[in-house]
């Protein structure tokens, strides 16, 4: 637990100093000043409403014992095996099979999972992965991971708002500048994405493993989900692909810059991991 909030107020405080660097590219000495009063309020706002952020862009529903009990009674009884709080269940109508965890502590958390993995998988594979999800709560990786997904998005709106409305005079930056500012903004947002997330994955499979008592059950989900995800879009992933590390499988299905980096290990490495253990 100690370790994961060095994690986080490490990861708080180089978006402070990214946020400097690019408002003083942009902006000068008063951009670089404006981009550190942003970064600090944006990481106070993230730490509380973020969770709520994210849920809301996906339009995830919230269940309960009597309008989900499948669902509903699995992470009950998967959060008991944790010894977790119970955290809010939610229903995202999309078809893609998929699943995540937000929140900012195990007693401020919800787990998500779609109506595509809810019909995919049997009991016994949804389990898996909703063991998974528990286990970044207990491993509290969600308060990062949420964070992480905010900073991403807002460092590329960030650079976008320079190129238009930078500096005036001699602070104004080279237009070229500029717009290499705006290429390589979104790109680092991805790199503190992809330092934070894959190693995370490897904990959570293994603790989802050790939660529900059947590693090769969530072997199997991940084999199931990646023969599917890739070739059912969720649309708002797409249009958010700094949410894509929140998720159990990456769930962009567009090229570009979108797949360029992969914010998960190689599904192939989980499972083999996975059936290793016994």
């Amino acid at each position: 637990m100690f370790g994961n909030w060095i994690k986080t107020s490490l990861l708080m405080a180089g978006i402070v100093a990214l946020f400097g660097v690019i408002g003083g590219m942009i902006g000068g000495q008063q951009g670089m000043l404006l981009a550190l009063l942003f970064g600090g309020g944006m990481n106070v706002w993230a730490y509380w409403f973020s969770d709520k952020m994210v849920l809301k862009m996906y339009k995830a529903r919230e269940v309960d014992a009597a309008t989900s009990p499948y669902l509903y009674n699995m992470v009950r009884e998967l959060a008991g095996r944790a010894e977790l709080p119970m955290p809010k269940v939610y229903i995202i109508d999309e078809a893609q099979p998929n699943a995540f965890a937000t929140g900012r502590n195990p007693e401020h958390a919800a787990v998500a999972a779609t109506s595509g993995i809810i019909r995919m998988l049997s009991e016994r594979e949804l389990r898996g992965v909703m063991a998974h999800e528990l286990a970044h709560v207990k491993n509290r990786d969600i308060l990062i991971s949420t964070i992480s997904a905010t900073v991403a998005g807002a460092i590329s709106a960030l650079a976008q708002f320079g190129m238009f409305f930078g500096g005036r005079g001699e602070d104004r930056p080279n237009p070229v500048v500029s717009i290499i500012i705006m290429i390589l903004a979104p790109i680092a947002g991805m790199l503190i994405q992809m330092a934070i997330s894959r190693t995370r994955e490897f904990g959570a499979d293994r603790g989802g493993a050790e939660i529900s008592g059947d590693p090769a059950a969530l072997a199997d989900a991940l084999a199931k989900i990646d023969a599917y995800a890739r070739g059912i879009p969720m649309h708002t992933a797409d249009e958010h692909p700094e949410t894509a590390q929140m998720m159990i499988m990456n769930p962009l299905s567009g090229g570009g810059l979108k797949g360029l980096f992969s914010t998960h290990p190689a599904t192939e490495e989980r499972i083999a991991r996975l059936r290793a253990m016994r």
